[in-house]
């Protein structure tokens, strides 16, 4: 059980509270819709009265987010032009921030969009890293778009002051600058995102992590990644406590329901190398216990 299971959980326990709820995977490991034994695509889906869920995959979003930027750039670029700007474009696919940018795209159309149709979103969110860089995208992005708009602006003013010195006789484009047009759209909607984000009475940002150093670490530092950008957070879940019955019992059962999944695991997966790693009473922490850990399983890979 891990930050999906949870995720589907909280979702429908909304759904059972009479909340009409869309659960939205942005995760490319895509497993909810295992975990709800149902097959999800990019639009929402009923899986249960007031229960909704969509996966949304990454590489299509950022597809279909370049060819819209290409749309957008053969309305104002001169044809000459397009081919070597369009090749610029398809490199510009595969920069980083491209997956983020295309995600928060759909992200934000999402909110728009399905806000009139379900009283509560929930997200499951790609690992922490990378769902702190789609988050911070409306502050660093509508100051990046703000710098365009401005230049832009410059630039058509020029544009005209040249046409009147020059004594052009070439008709001026008539209606509005498709791309100024397209660039203030853009800052607008990512405006309206980062007050939806930042609202403590709309968003809140929940942590799914386990009772270990690691992950108490990497959430402490998380926490003060939101904070910085003004995203509340609203709760952590602590997954994988041992359960207050005896633990003698516990553990008899979950080795049990162990034992089913590591036959399981050797008859899928046995033509690779198989490294069973025990579970230990402490987290190894440096260099000492690192190396005794690993020379547990030297001679297996």
């Amino acid at each position: 059980m891990g930050k999906t299971t949870l995720a589907a959980a909280s979702a429908l326990g909304l759904a059972a509270r009479g909340r009409r709820t869309l659960l939205v995977s942005t995760d490319p490991a895509h497993s909810t819709g295992d975990i709800l034994q149902v097959e999800l695509g990019p639009e929402p889906r009923a899986v249960v009265a007031d229960f909704f869920a969509m996966e949304i995959d990454p590489a299509v979003e950022v597809d279909r987010y370049i060819e819209s930027v290409k749309r957008r750039i053969s309305e104002s670029v001169a044809p000459r032009l397009l081919d070597e700007v369009e090749r610029q474009v398809d490199i510009a696919r595969v920069s980083p921030g491209a997956e983020e940018a295309a995600l928060f795209e759909r992200f934000t159309r999402i909110i728009e969009a399905k806000a009139e149709r379900f009283e509560r979103i929930v997200f499951d969110t790609a690992p922490t890293g990378q769902t702190l860089r789609l988050l911070s995208l409306p502050e660093l992005m509508s100051t990046w778009i703000g710098g365009l708009i401005g230049r832009r602006k410059k630039v058509n003013a020029m544009g005209r002051m040249w046409r009147n010195v020059a004594g052009s006789s070439t008709p001026e484009r008539s209606g509005e600058d498709p791309v100024l047009r397209a660039l203030e759209e853009r800052r607008a909607r990512f405006h309206r995102a980062r007050q939806a984000l930042t609202d403590a009475r709309m968003t809140a940002f929940a942590f799914v992590l386990i009772p270990e150093r690691l992950p108490i670490w990497e959430t402490e530092k998380a926490v003060g990644a939101l904070s910085k950008y003004g995203i509340p957070v609203g709760a952590m879940f602590v997954n994988q406590v041992l359960p207050a019955e005896p633990v003698e019992a516990f553990l008899i059962r979950r080795k049990e329901r162990e034992a089913e999944h590591l036959a399981r695991i050797e008859r899928v997966l046995g033509d690779w190398p198989i490294v069973r790693v025990p579970l230990l009473d402490r987290d190894p922490v440096g260099v000492d216990a690192l190396r005794a850990l690993a020379e547990r399983f030297a001679s297996r890979v």
